[in-house]
């Protein structure tokens, strides 16, 4: 695991300065606090700054030539079937001077060219420059598991693994895109390839671009399909997905460095530990968070797994004065980032990395097995698709009667959310339940100058285009496909990567492997989601492995008790932040509205946390990167954070 920069300016071949390259490495230091290095040949320079997981040696210094050829790498990830890759590799000719996957990489490319990232089993980014064509090629994984940026200019191209690197140019004039920061206010994120900067993008994921003399292209080189069903009984589906989680898990052991999970007492992260356990001599690590709030506390299920194991088990608890990280994860995030389960995972990675550098997680779990409510949700309403319309209409009417003030928890509240969208379409509802402002709120809230600069863009565009693209036969699996082409890469994937990255702890996922991701696809919808069972087929696969109360227990999801901390601790901090002149100053939004969000939720008369929570995270944001005020990005005093070990 790194961080990676670098330069090529193709279009002008002016010499890149060395020392940028140095500088931008560093401004992402924390990505790879092992060693650095860099390499400048005209107009051509490469970064990197590494975490040394495997083969610790000198000899996996980056950037790394292949051998003899006039070949570069910096690379950012693990390539787990290296070992096998090696092996062929050598039946091929190559000889090797070290142990690491980033010299497999190099060998690979040479042998199969581009062509090579089909054969990559991991996650990564990289960039390798080809002296013998001028061409750089940059590729990020298949699902989006490690970050690349990339900006153009007048010389060429500039990339990086988060937008801070462009920063260290003096060329670079961070703006922010207002049709970007429109999506934002929507979803939370800025879905690829835009980003919150005017002029900076996304490589999407399973997408590699090719830099040379006559310009820039990309290329999809991966897409997880729905539609290659295989047949196989409940028995034969439970023994398979065993058998490739089981290998999924294995292959994602090797290092050269400690290594433990991160345990929520879900059942995604306690299936990975049942199986590191498994495949382990000595006591898992293992490393829950949880808050006081007992409503959002699942630490007595991370114990029970705990014990089940005999794993070497390490708690933390995170109280409201935790949220004085807010301007370090504004800054750490690079782009506003709505999603506030941030806060724990920031504390957790920072924890963790104080026993191990590599952490083993249940990220994607839900989006392969039908895990969310969500999905539920969208069969039932479905269903009342099928009602005469007198029925479906008396439905909808019934949505007020749940009450404006229902917390978006209870039940109330999710009856409400079901039945004002029970007139839209799937894809247009789906929207509506997975989205924070939209219409009217949203217009409401943005001034006109904002709306006017932004441009006028459906609100469901994101989604209704990933469920119009999706390569799937019925609606469970079309939207598990827009969940993996949306909010897995760009809210769950980032969320995990920055906040681990920022302490230097690599995450591990092992059901994201893209061999497991593709056996759960090609199984028919009704082993994931069977009437009201969500991950139908993993709780019948992990019956008697996990304890049972693992199994049965409703999803809690990593929420925060903001809800309860806007009213309380933190209510004044919130108020000064999006009503300070600051914030105001920009015109983006009628402070009016802002002032009756507020008032609203202080009095409970309505639940506008994860509103409150998207408008402070992007203010914040603006301070760090727009304002380059970083070291003043706290408008109101904060005590000291509280972590404590339990």
């Amino acid at each position: 695991m790194c961080g990676i920069v670098g330069r090529y300016n193709f279009r002008t071949g002016r010499p890149v300065e060395a020392g940028l390259v140095v500088s931008m490495a560093d401004l992402i230091a924390h990505r790879g606090p092992d060693d650095s290095g860099s390499f400048v040949a005209g107009g051509v320079g490469l970064g990197n700054r590494r975490l040394a997981i495997v083969d610790l040696s000198p000899a996996g210094h980056q950037p790394m030539r292949a051998g003899n050829a006039d070949v570069w790498v910096t690379y950012n990830g693990e390539i787990y079937n290296f070992p096998q890759l090696r092996i062929e590799l050598e039946q091929h000719g190559h000889r090797f001077r070290s142990q690491t996957d980033t010299e497999v990489l190099l060998a690979a490319y040479l042998e199969w060219g581009d062509d090579c990232l089909k054969r990559l089993r991991g996650m990564f980014a990289f960039a390798i420059w080809d002296a013998r064509g001028q061409r750089l090629l940059l590729a990020r994984d298949r699902v989006g598991k490690k970050p690349l940026y990339y900006t153009l200019d007048e010389d060429g191209l500039a990339f990086a693994s988060e937008t801070k690197a462009f920063l260290a140019d003096r060329t670079f004039s961070p703006r922010p895109s207002l049709p970007a920061i429109s999506e934002y206010l929507t979803y939370q994120y800025v879905a690829s390839p835009r980003t919150a900067f005017e002029g900076v993008w996304k490589l999407r994921p399973g997408h590699y671009l090719v830099a040379d003399r006559s310009g820039i292209r990309t290329e999809r080189y991966w897409r997880l399909r729905y539609d290659r069903k295989i047949q196989l009984d409940e028995t034969a589906a439970i023994e398979a997905v065993t058998a490739k989680l089981r290998e999924s898990v294995r292959i994602r052991l090797i290092s050269d460095v400690p290594l433990g999970a991160l345990l929520s007492g879900g059942i995604d992260s306690s299936a990975i530990v049942a199986f590191m356990a498994e495949q382990t001599s000595s006591a898992v690590k293992t490393f829950s968070i949880g808050f006081d709030e007992r409503d959002y506390n699942e630490l007595a299920f991370a114990r029970s797994v705990a014990q089940r194991f005999g794993t070497d088990h390490h708690e933390f608890v995170v109280r409201p004065d935790a949220l004085s990280v807010l301007p370090e994860l504004a800054w750490c995030y690079s782009e506003p980032f709505g999603d506030s389960s941030a806060v724990p995972t920031y504390y957790l990675a920072r924890l963790t990395r104080e026993h191990v550098a590599v952490a083993l997680n249940g990220d994607g779990g839900d989006e392969n097995f039908a895990g969310y409510p969500r999905y539920l949700a969208n069969v039932l309403a479905a269903r009342v698709d099928t009602l005469p319309k007198i029925l479906r209409d008396g439905a909808v009417r019934l949505a007020p009667l749940a009450g404006n003030g229902a917390s978006p928890r209870s039940v109330r509240g999710k009856l409400r959310r079901f039945a004002e969208a029970l007139d839209e379409s799937p894809a247009h509802r789906y929207s509506r339940w997975i989205s924070q402002f939209r219409p009217p709120l949203k217009e409401e809230l943005c001034t006109l100058a904002f709306r006017e600069a932004a441009g006028e863009e459906d609100y469901a565009s994101l989604i209704v285009d990933a469920y119009d693209n999706a390569t799937a036969p019925d609606l469970v699996d079309r939207t598990l496909a827009v969940d993996v082409e949306t909010y897995l890469p760009e809210d769950l994937l980032v969320k995990m990567d920055i906040a681990a990255m920022a302490h230097g702890l690599e995450g591990r996922s092992p059901f994201l492997d893209h061999e497991f991701m593709e056996l759960c696809a090609s199984l028919p919808s009704s082993l994931k989601l069977r009437g009201r069972t969500t991950k139908y087929l993993l709780r019948r696969a992990l019956k008697g492995v996990v304890p049972e109360v693992v199994l049965t227990r409703p999803k809690m999801g990593f929420g925060v008790p903001i809800e309860q901390w806007f009213r309380g601790e933190l209510k004044s901090y919130v108020r000064d932040i999006l009503l300070g002149p600051l914030a105001v100053s920009r015109g983006y939004f009628d402070s009016a509205v802002i002032d009756r969000l507020i008032r609203e939720h202080e009095a409970g008369t309505r639940s506008w946390h994860h509103h409150l929570w998207s408008l402070l995270m992007l203010e914040l944001w603006h301070r760090a990167y727009i304002d380059r005020q970083r070291s003043s990005i706290t408008a109101a005093p904060v005590p000291p954070v509280t972590i404590r070990s339990s």
